[in-house]
């Protein structure tokens, strides 16, 4: 039978992962999650025409979560890291199960070691011996290498690639199509400019750029 699925944000990142749940719902032959609509605390009305056009209800702000039955999943949809930890965290009180989506067309090592909440977009990679925190999304066309260890609230976006042993602490992000050189670092909240290529450890924080990123 199928799970009930809400979608915490109804932007571009949230509709696409009600996407990537119809994918999943497409590909079985039981499809497993049945999506009940989008939760948002201030939707742009554009943003709620383009979920409507999905076929899939504006339910309210957030406080809608605290009507809903107790075994309702919720997938949160947001793509900024630290925006995604203070929804995160709000949605935490609410007590309801997180799901963890992933596209038929991405590939997710079995050894993989993930909390709840991991997102991988179509054409995403996970390699082997990961380990992953809560929340993790992997873009489109990311991929993460093996014995990487990631924290929670990171962002992969699309064509990054991190190289094998890496660090990736508590909402750093990745930019699109940067590139993280083998067993480096990147901290707490940095931000890996998009097309950046990583040569040494990122302070937390910190905003880096370029080729070789600085």
């Amino acid at each position: 039978m199928s799970v009930d699925l809400v979608v915490v944000g109804c932007s571009g990142h949230g509709r696409e992962l009600a996407r990537i749940a119809m994918a999943v719902n497409d590909a079985s032959p039981r499809p497993p999650w049945r999506l009940i609509g989008f939760v948002d605390d201030d939707p742009s009305e554009l943003n709620r025409k383009r979920a409507g056009s999905l076929g899939l209800p504006y339910l309210g702000t957030m406080a809608a979560l605290g009507r809903l039955p107790a075994q309702t999943h919720v997938a949160l949809g947001i793509g900024e890291p630290q925006v995604r930890r203070l929804v995160g965290t709000r949605l935490d009180t609410y007590g309801l199960p997180v799901a963890s989506l992933v596209h038929p067309d991405a590939t997710v090592c079995s050894d993989l070691v993930s909390a709840e909440g991991l997102v991988v977009f179509a054409g995403g990679r996970v390699s082997t011996n990961v380990t992953a925190g809560r929340h993790l999304h992997v873009n489109q066309n990311a991929t993460l290498a093996h014995d990487c260890v990631v924290g929670d609230y990171v962002s992969l976006h699309p064509l990054a690639a991190v190289s094998g042993y890496c660090r990736l602490d508590p909402a750093a992000q990745i930019g699109a199509s940067a590139v993280v050189l083998p067993r480096l670092r990147v901290g707490a909240d940095a931000t890996v400019g998009a097309g950046a290529c990583v040569v040494r450890d990122v302070p937390s924080q910190a905003v880096v750029k370029g080729v070789p990123a600085r």
